[in-house]
């Protein structure tokens, strides 16, 4: 075996594993591994942003682009202490990326050396680690590095996916070994598990028998790369569909069988189809609160009085929420061609069997319709959110990349964008965090060269990673950023109002004696920063200023003032125990009779 640096194996293993990127920030302690980063610069590229977690978030979305994963490389203390946040937005979003940690030399172990944490264990940064990472690895000889980097790339991407870390001491990199690369593991082991016979079987009767069923699907459909067979599905059975956000643009959203998203943000057939469904089909979905309006019976969901065949690569999600009728630990693509294999064998069914479900669907549909659709034509200025999604929707390429971050603007394209194609919906959705949306893209765009990539961020979130400009000009990343300026924190702003009689207290940007609105010109902030960049204040004037983003091929930035007093229609509710739940503002609860109103 040859004799190396922990350094160099470390390094020749991401060549050796195709991984293109290493998204990382320089410190004293991953200094020792630079060296042989650079002398691997033509097959693999170091980018530097200029925080932490915007390498960890561009390392998380260019996953969702590709399901290829990437590295980031932060070093002892703050460095890593800093990509936190990112990895719990991977780990709670079923995403990948490999998390190189470093930390102090393991000749200084518990001697209290700069940036060690040691009051429960020496070198103890893994421990802070752990509760945001599938699984941490901590090798202390350069021996060790070979199976500990060959586990962790295996196991962040088989299975249900998440980010690992491999933890590394300072002198690791230095040392050298006579130790071997590993080889790439990863590319041989089959994830595509599939359900008993009879399970299918029993799932295919129920399908056939339900008067008004619905197919529910999350982002394991989008990992499972299972676009084209949930879209047979679905056609074949003529099923209506609900998408959780990580699942949106698996089905064709402009198509008639989508009903959109649910929950206190989705849309109102979506809700009234979940609420009054007595067969639910969750394909690698997790019923979280804000899809499942907190899992109050009736708002948006109606089990166990609906029946519920629940499918996750993931055991521990099964049964999490809701009791399955039937619970099947598999693959969703390989369950959809099991259960398309099987319902091709009994012949084709009846295209008429579920008119009445269609029927009052249709009526839930042109109801919703013609009570949002007058809102779409309407100028202001500020403008109306709704235009803001629309003009995005409109310029954006079915194959473009939109990437979002948490905040009111979230709920807006949750009620109404219409993704097409899987993979081009960026979401943070399990952990929220704010930083994704405008760090994302970076990746996303990286992953996706030859698409339109644009993040649409609050002005709060954006204030929060500004830097992200300054990578941008650095690196050559044509993004683009759209600002939903509303000058607050309009999310909570709105909670506060709603829950307390419309007091307000730190949720508002205001300056001065008269507490006029605030916010940064946006538009020199990135041109300070070498950004072009425009504002804009009229409805008529966002479509050109995308249309022009796009067409220019560099990174630019639009700030797009908001009406903040404009607020999405919550279709469902949701629960901040023990505070009493907001009823629907459009729409009404599960009527306990069954009658469907």
């Amino acid at each position: 075996m040859p004799r190396m640096k922990g350094g160099e194996l470390i390094t020749e293993f991401l060549v050796k594993e195709k991984v293109p990127y290493v998204f990382g920030i320089c410190g004293h302690g991953t200094v020792g591994i630079l060296d042989a980063l650079y002398e691997a610069r033509d097959d693999i590229s170091l980018i530097s942003p200029r925080h932490e977690q915007t390498a960890g978030h561009m390392a998380d979305a260019y996953f969702r682009v590709k399901h290829e994963p990437v590295a980031t490389l932060t070093s002892c203390g703050p460095g890593s202490s800093n990509i936190v946040m990112s990895l719990a937005c991977a780990l709670t979003d079923s995403s990948s990326f490999l998390a190189i940690t470093a930390n102090v030399p393991t000749q200084q172990f518990d001697r209290g050396p700069f940036q060690e944490i040691n009051r429960h264990n020496q070198a103890d940064f893994p421990s802070v680690v752990r509760p945001v990472v599938k699984r941490s690895f901590q090798p202390t000889r350069v021996e060790m590095l070979p199976l500990a980097l060959d586990h962790a790339m295996t196991t962040m991407t088989t299975g249900r996916p998440g980010p690992v870390q491999v933890d590394v001491p300072f002198n690791l990199f230095q040392e050298e070994a006579e130790v071997e690369v590993p080889r790439a593991a990863r590319h041989t082991i089959s994830q595509r598990s599939g359900a008993s016979p009879e399970d299918i079987k029993d799932a295919t009767d129920r399908l056939l028998a339900a008067q008004q069923p619905v197919l529910f699907i999350g982002h394991g459909v989008t990992l499972s790369e299972a676009s084209e067979e949930l879209t047979e599905l679905a056609h074949a059975l003529r099923i209506p569909v609900i998408s959780s956000p990580n699942g949106m643009g698996c089905f064709d959203m402009t198509d008639p069988l989508s009903l959109g998203f649910i929950g206190r943000n989705g849309v109102f057939p979506a809700n009234q189809a979940g609420r009054y469904a007595d067969l639910v089909v969750a394909i690698g979905a997790r019923f979280d609160d804000r899809s499942a309006s907190s899992w109050l019976p009736g708002y948006s969901w109606n089990f166990p009085a609906c029946d519920l065949i629940q499918v996750d690569v993931d055991v521990a999600e099964i049964g999490r929420n809701y009791p399955p009728t039937l619970g099947l630990v598999a693959d969703a693509r390989t369950v959809l061609r099991q259960l398309l294999a099987e319902v091709g064998a009994r012949g084709a069914p009846d295209k008429n069997r579920l008119a009445s479900w269609w029927q009052q669907i249709e009526s839930w549909q042109k109801e919703w319709n013609d009570f949002v659709r007058p809102n779409f034509e309407i100028d202001t200025s500020p403008l109306r959110p709704e235009r803001v999604v629309t003009s995005l929707r409109r310029v954006l390429p079915d194959d473009g990349i939109l990437s979002l971050d948490s905040g009111v603007h979230h709920n807006w394209f949750m009620q109404y964008w219409m993704a097409r194609q899987p993979q081009t919906m960026l979401n943070t959705w399990g952990f929220s965090s704010m930083g994704f949306g405008p760090s994302g893209i970076l990746g996303a765009k990286l992953a996706a060269p030859e698409r339109a990539c644009v993040s649409v961020v609050g002005d709060g979130g954006f204030t929060m990673t500004p830097h992200v400009l300054c990578t941008a000009v650095e690196y050559d990343i044509p993004a683009i950023w759209v600002i939903w300026n509303n000058f607050a924190w309009a999310a909570i702003r709105d909670i506060q109002y709603g829950l307390f009689d419309g007091r307000e207290i730190g949720t508002g940007f205001y300056a001065g004696a008269n507490r006029e609105p605030y916010n940064p010109d946006f538009a020199a902030l990135a041109r300070a920063c070498g950004v072009d960049a425009t504002t804009v204040k009229k409805t008529a004037d966002l479509e050109g200023a995308l249309e022009h983003a796009i067409s220019l091929g560099k990174p630019y930035l639009i700030d797009v003032h908001v009406d903040a007093e404009v607020r999405p229609p919550a279709t469902g509710t949701w629960a901040l125990p023990p505070i009493p739940h907001k009823e629907p503002v459009y729409g009404a609860p599960y009527v306990p009779s069954g009658a469907i109103e």
